[in-house]
């Protein structure tokens, strides 16, 4: 697609799990959520308050948010991850992601959301390493969604990350920042 006709909102696609679902594709995905914090850290780095708090595109989250929501939201799937493993088949709680972006922690400095991504990624990529093929089998049920593996879940979020990074990224290119 040339940039003309990339919808701002998905400039990597949807996220489409893959079937059948391989341990190798897993692996893959752990390592994308391994390398996810570094990769936010390096393409915000250097950037001027303006430019964070530009929208990644026209009616979008500022780059700013999109920061911030990325420990949020990974913070959620991580206590997603924890109560399917400990519980049968939890209902989890869902959450308002675009009122979270608008509370005041979502306008002050990322370096706070990005230390706690990393430490969050550390603690759950240490986590999903040391899970059996059986064990990632495990769902959790959620209120919109119905039933999730968590085994997809792990694949919906290195998306998730690098859908977020997709939108940085194509901002700073389109602007000319670097």
């Amino acid at each position: 697609m040339s940039p003309e006709t990339t919808d701002l909102r998905y400039p990597i696609g949807r996220f489409c799990a893959p079937s059948p679902l391989m341990e190798s594709q897993v692996r893959f995905w752990i390592a994308d959520l391994a390398a996810l914090p570094g990769d936010v850290r390096r393409v915000v780095s250097g950037l001027t308050d303006e430019q964070l708090d530009t929208p990644y595109r026209p009616g979008g989250w500022t780059v700013r948010q999109v920061v911030h929501h990325l420990p949020d939201s990974h913070m959620n799937s991580f206590m997603r991850f924890k109560w399917a493993l400990t519980e049968d088949r939890p209902a989890i709680k869902d959450y308002d992601e675009a009122r979270w972006a608008s509370l005041p922690d979502s306008g002050g400095p990322v370096g706070s959301s990005l230390a706690l991504l990393e430490g969050l990624h550390r603690r759950w990529v240490g986590l999903l390493e040391g899970l059996s093929w059986t064990e990632m089998q495990r769902e959790f049920v959620h209120p919109v969604s119905g039933p999730a593996s968590l085994v997809t879940t792990v694949g919906l979020y290195a998306w998730h990350g690098r859908h977020h990074l997709a939108h940085i990224e194509t901002l700073i290119e389109r602007e000319g920042w670097r």
